[in-house]
C-alpha cells in the first residue's frame, strides 16, 4: 500500500536536528576523558530516570516484543515482565557501583574488577564482553530501524539502516555519554508515546476492548497457554515456563552489562535509581507493554486469522500494523518513536562499548598510560566508529529473529553478575575462579546458542550463568586462592562498602525477607508455576494467563517498591553521600602516572 510519509520526515528531520545539537554542544565542552566516557560523573536525576529506562527498552520492545507476540502468543508475552527483571538487576547492584567508583575513581568496569580481583584477566574479559554485546544488541536496534524505514518510506532496508546508523553515531561520536543522556531524556517519551498510540489503535480497530478480548480469547490454545513445563530436547523453541525463566534471566544481563556499569559510574548521586526501577520501569513502561504492546501482538494474530494483514517474519509485524492503522501524523510520531527506541540503546552501548576500548586497550596497554585527553578522546571516537560499522555489518548478515540476536547480546551481559557478585557483594571465589568463571560462561553462552540451541529449552544465559558459576566456586573448592595481597585489598573494600551501605534495623528485616519474596515471585509469576497461570484465574475478558500476568505485574511493582525503598537496596542517605565524597581513595589515573604522587599512601594504581 502506498503510505504518506511527510509527517514521517518531518519529525525525523526534527529529531535529528535535536540529537545534532547535543552532539554539537558535547563537542566543544567535553574536554575531558572522565567528562567524554562517564559525563564527568555529573548524569543529573532527571536525565537518568528517562535515558536509562529509554535504553533498557529500546527498539527491541518497540519492534521485536510485538513481533514474536504474534507468532507465539501469550506464552511469550511474558517478556514483558522484563520491565521487572532488567532493573532489579539495578536493584542488586547500582548504588555499590556507584560508591565503588565514587571511592576509587573508576572510569571502567574493568578498572573495577581489576582492582578488586588483582588480576588483569578481569579487565579483558570484559572489553571482550562490552564489544560483543556492543556489537549484537547494536544489530537488533540499527536493522530493526533499517526495516521500519524500508516499510514507512519504501527505501531499501539496508540504506535505512546505514542511514539511521549514521545519525546515533554522529551524536555518540561527537558528544560522548552525556550527549546520549540527554538526548536518551526525548527518546523516552517518544518510545512510551509510541507504544501507546499504536497499541490504542489496534484496539480502536477491533472496536473496543469487549470485541476485541471475545476475538482473543477465542484464539486456538496454542496462543493462549505455556505448552510445558520444559521439554527434553537438545534444540529447544518453544516457549516453555523454564525458556521463560532463563529468557528473564538473560534480559537481566542489560542493567550487568558494562555499559550499565559505567553510566552508574556517571550519576551525579544515587537518588535516581529506585525510581528508575520502581516507578520509571516496572510501573510505567510495565503498563504499556502489558497492555498496549500486548494489544498489538495479539491483536495481530487476529487480524492475520481474519485475513486483514499479513507478515512473514516479526520484524513486520509492527510496521504492518503502523502503515495499516495510523493516520500519517500518528504514523510519523509513531515512527520517531520507534526510532528514538533503537538509537536510545544503540548509543550507550556503542559510545561505552568505544570508551573501553580506548581506556583499557589503548590508553592503558598501547600507550602505557603517556596518552593526553584529546588523544583518548580521539581514539574513543574511532572505536565507537568501529563499532558502529561492525553492529552493521552483524545485522546485515544476520539470518536470527531480531530479539533472539538481542537475547545472545543479553547472555553475555548476564555472565557480568559474576564479578559483580563477587565485588560488590562479597561471594567468595578466587580471582582465577572469578575469570575462568566468565570465561566458562560465555563459552556456554555461546554453544546453547549457536550450537545447540536452547539444550532442554533453557536459554542460553541460564546454562552460561550455572556453568560460570560452578566453575568459579569449583576453583575455590579444590583449594585455589588469592595471594595475600589480593585478599587484603578486598578485604578493605568489602569493610568500607559494608560500612557505608548498611541498612537500618527496619531495612535489614526487609532485606531478610526479601530473601524469600524475590525467589518466589521468581517461582510462580515467570517461573515453572506460571504453568498455572493457563487455567487459574480471569477477570475483565483477559483470557487466564494474560490476568495470571496482570496479576503478577501488579505483586511485582510491590515487591520492586519494597525491595529498593523498604529494603534500602537503592536508597541512599546524605551521610552516605557526603562520606562517599569525602573518604576517597583513588586508584586510577585519568591522564598521566604523575597523578600517583598526589595520592595517598593507601592508594593502589590499577
Amino acid at each position: 500500500m502506498q503510505v504518506d510519509s511527510t509527517w514521517v520526515w518531518i519529525f525525523l528531520i526534527a529529531y535529528i536536528v535535536y540529537a545534532f545539537y547535543w552532539g554539537i554542544r558535547g563537542y566543544f565542552t567535553e574536554k575531558t576523558s572522565s567528562d567524554y566516557t562517564i559525563g564527568g560523573r555529573q548524569i543529573p536525576m532527571i536525565a537518568f530516570l528517562m535515558a536509562a529506562t529509554a535504553a533498557s527498552f529500546s527498539g527491541w520492545t518497540f519492534m521485536g516484543h510485538p513481533g514474536l507476540m504474534a507468532f507465539a502468543g501469550l506464552a511469550y508475552a511474558f517478556a514483558s515482565f522484563y520491565v521487572l527483571t532488567i532493573p532489579i538487576t539495578g536493584t542488586f547492584f547500582a548504588k555499590r557501583t556507584w560508591l565503588m567508583g565514587k571511592r576509587y575513581g573508576f572510569i571502567t568496569p574493568g578498572d573495577m574488577y581489576a582492582y578488586y580481583y588483582n588480576n588483569e584477566s578481569m579487565r579483558w574479559l570484559v572489553v571482550i564482553t562490552a564489544f560483543l554485546y556492543g556489537m549484537f544488541y547494536s544489530a537488533v536496534q540499527l536493522m530493526s530501524a533499517g526495516a521500519l524505514f524500508h516499510w514507512v518510506t519504501g527505501y531499501p532496508a539496508s540504506f535505512g539502516a546505514i542511514f539511521l546508523a549514521a545519525v546515533v553515531w554522529f551524536y555518540v561520536f561527537t558528544g560522548g555519554l552525556r550527549a546520549s543522556t540527554w538526548v536518551g531524556v526525548v527518546q523516552f517519551v517518544l518510545l512510551v508515546t509510541g507504544i501507546t498510540i499504536i497499541g490504542a489503535y489496534v484496539l480502536a480497530h477491533f472496536g473496543g476492548w469487549s470485541n476485541f478480548s471475545t476475538q482473543v480469547a477465542a484464539l486456538e490454545a496454542q496462543y493462549l497457554k505455556i505448552p510445558s513445563v520444559m521439554d527434553f530436547t537438545l534444540e529447544g523453541g518453544k516457549w516453555t515456563a523454564l525458556m521463560i525463566l532463563t529468557y528473564m534471566f538473560s534480559l537481566m544481563g542489560i542493567q550487568s552489562s558494562p555499559a550499565f556499569t559505567m553510566w552508574q559510574f556517571a550519576n551525579k548521586n544515587p537518588r535516581p535509581f529506585a525510581w528508575q526501577q520502581v516507578f520509571m520501569s516496572t510501573f510505567l513502561v510495565g503498563f504499556a507493554l502489558f497492555f498496549f504492546t500486548a494489544f498489538q501482538g495479539m491483536g495481530a494474530i487476529v487480524l492475520e486469522q481474519q485475513g486483514i494483514i499479513s507478515f512473514a517474519t516479526d520484524a513486520d509485524v509492527v510496521p504492518v500494523l503502523m502503515t495499516n492503522f495510523l493516520p500519517p501524523i500518528m504514523l510519523g510520531l509513531v515512527f520517531i518513536g520507534a526510532i528514538a527506541a533503537m538509537h536510545s540503546t544503540a548509543a550507550p552501548y556503542i559510545g561505552t562499548g568505544g570508551s573501553i576500548l580506548a581506556r583499557d586497550v589503548w590508553w592503558l596497554y598501547i600507550r602505557k598510560k603517556k596518552a593526553g585527553h584529546a588523544e583518548q578522546i580521539w581514539t574513543n571516537r574511532a572505536f565507537t566508529t568501529i563499532l558502529t560499522v561492525a553492529a552493521l555489518v552483524v545485522g546485515l548478515t544476520s539470518t536470527q529473529a531480531l530479539v533472539m540476536l538481542g537475547g545472545l547480546a543479553t547472555a553475555f551481559g548476564f555472565i557480568m553478575y559474576i564479578p559483580l557478585m563477587g565485588t560488590l557483594w562479597g561471594f567468595r571465589f578466587p580471582a582465577i575462579g572469578a575469570a575462568l568463571g566468565v570465561l566458562a560462561g560465555m563459552i556456554a553462552v555461546y554453544m546453547t546458542f549457536g550450537v545447540f540451541k536452547y539444550p532442554l529449552t533453557i536459554h542460553s544465559a541460564g546454562w552460561g550463568i550455572g556453568i560460570g558459576l560452578i566453575v568459579a566456586y569449583l576453583c575455590r573448592g579444590i583449594g585455589i586462592k588469592d595471594d595475600e595481597k589480593t585478599i587484603n585489598r578486598q578485604k578493605e573494600v568489602r569493610q568500607w562498602l559494608d560500612s557505608i551501605e548498611e541498612p537500618t534495623p527496619t531495612g535489614r528485616k526487609w532485606r531478610n525477607a526479601m530473601k524469600i519474596v524475590v525467589p518466589l515471585w521468581y517461582l510462580f509469576a515467570i517461573g515453572p508455576f506460571a504453568i498455572w497461570g493457563n487455567d487459574a484465574f480471569s477477570f475483565f475478558g483477559f483470557p487466564a494467563l494474560w490476568s495470571w500476568q496482570i496479576v503478577w505485574w501488579i505483586l511485582g511493582i510491590v515487591m520492586m517498591w519494597a525491595l529498593c525503598f523498604r529494603a534500602e537496596m537503592s536508597t541512599v542517605s546524605d551521610e552516605q553521600i557526603q562520606r562517599a565524597e569525602v573518604e576517597t581513595n583513588t586508584v586510577v589515573e585519568e591522564v598521566t602516572d604523575a597523578a600517583i604522587k598526589s595520592r595517598p599512601s593507601s592508594g593502589k594504581s590499577v
